[in-house]
């Protein structure tokens, strides 16, 4: 199934353009969100899919462990950073072991407190609007420090993240693909 089911960059289930609210739902969804090997992201629920309309990327990453440590929206640990990029409008996308996840607006200051410049010092605002200001594809002169590893922040506009990092924000069906229609199936 396709159009009824997505995520917002607040990391919020929706229905139709409706949040989610149920806590119960809520589990379901995250226990059951996978990835085909198309880039497109789904809900499965025995043998229906739901494919998920991504408002940025397939996950939202949030602070966890006394702030130190990140989680997904789904509330799974992050332990491994393989990728930071830095969009046009200063949103952070990193690429973890669960895949691509935007950080939350409202943890910005995690990421800044995770930032260091070639000298290892803390970047100054004229570093960060110089980052903000490179074409995409340009590696900045920032890097992100998480645990044991560390990544060279790249510039990504946000329109070429998901050909870059391999999702799909608004899944179609595919040329011979079975379609099921109806949510009621998905959420008994």
């Amino acid at each position: 199934m396709f159009g009824w089911l997505g995520l917002n960059r607040r990391g919020r289930w929706l229905i139709r353009g409706e949040t989610i609210s149920r806590p119960q739902i809520i589990d379901t969804i995250g226990r059951n969100y996978a990835v085909d090997q198309h880039g497109r992201w789904y809900f499965q629920n025995g043998p229906q899919r739901g494919f998920v309309r991504l408002d940025y990327a397939p996950f939202v990453l949030s602070t966890a462990a006394g702030g130190e440590g990140l989680s997904t929206h789904c509330g799974d640990p992050v332990t491994r950073l393989l990728g930071a990029h830095l969009d046009e409008e200063g949103s952070v996308l990193l690429v973890t072991e669960h895949g691509a996840g935007l950080v939350i607006d409202t943890d910005l200051d995690w990421v800044l407190s995770h930032l260091h410049d070639a000298r290892g010092g803390t970047p100054d605002l004229e570093q960060l609007a110089a980052a903000l200001a490179l074409p995409s594809g340009r590696s900045t002169s920032l890097c992100l420090r998480f645990g044991d590893s560390e990544c060279v922040l790249q510039r990504l506009d946000a329109d070429l993240a998901p050909a870059a990092l391999g999702f799909v924000r608004d899944p179609q069906p595919r040329a011979g693909e079975k379609i099921a229609s109806g949510t009621d199936v998905l959420l008994h």
